[in-house]
């Protein structure tokens, strides 16, 4: 979720003490709060340029050059402009016809780009 900057600390509050999710333990201390949410993980970002809330979604493929593919025959257009991801992180950005932001990558990507880099 992207959250902006003035109502930041107010939901990650929210999250961790009012609904009481538990929270998943930070590599470091300027990690991103991330939260259980059910069987998915609930992340929240801070984004000083926004005036509301985001939702923006992870779609795992398991093959991530056939489900470019297989988007693109579907008429779903890739969004890299959306927002820069690392070199070598093996992801593009997509929108549903509503926009809703989702990142298409591959199983373990992120955990696999946190190991490396110390950055989730």
């Amino acid at each position: 979720m992207k959250i902006p900057a003035h109502e930041y600390e107010h939901t990650v509050n929210f999250y961790r003490e009012i609904l009481g999710l538990t929270e998943i333990q930070p590599n470091g201390p300027d990690d991103t709060p991330r939260f259980e949410f059910g069987d998915k993980v609930l992340w929240l970002d801070r984004m000083p340029g926004l005036s509301q809330a985001e939702i923006w979604l992870e779609v795992i493929a398991s093959d991530i050059d056939s489900a470019s593919e297989h988007l693109k025959q579907q008429g779903c257009q890739r969004r890299d402009e959306i927002e820069p991801l690392p070199s070598g992180f093996k992801a593009f950005w997509i929108s549903s016809p509503c926009n809703i932001i989702h990142l298409v990558t591959t199983p373990g990507e992120l955990i696999e780009r946190s190991a490396d880099t110390g950055i989730e």
